[in-house]
């Protein structure tokens, strides 16, 4: 399953479960660009929101989830932003 058709299958996750299964599939590869990996941290973070509407009995751990894979996309996003301030400085 390519990226392309993954999040949107991803996005239909109903339970922590499948979202866990969903976002574990379509993980870059260690080495790979930042802003791919804050890509990914930022459409997992919609998953989980998502999925803590619909998995009640899982809500306060979709949350987290949530919470967690965007604040690894904002981390990212601050490293980023460091590198073009230090390349333009």
């Amino acid at each position: 399953m390519g990226q392309a058709e993954g999040w949107p299958l991803a996005m239909q996750a109903r339970t922590l479960m499948e979202a866990h299964g969903a976002v574990g599939r379509l993980q870059p590869a260690p080495g790979a660009e930042p802003q791919v990996r804050r890509e990914f941290h930022q459409r997992s973070a919609q998953v989980y929101a998502l999925v803590a509407e619909v998995d009640r009995g899982h809500h306060h751990e979709a949350v987290y989830w949530a919470n967690r894979e965007r604040a690894k996309a904002e981390e990212i996003g601050r490293e980023l932003r460091g590198r073009s301030d230090a390349t333009s400085a």
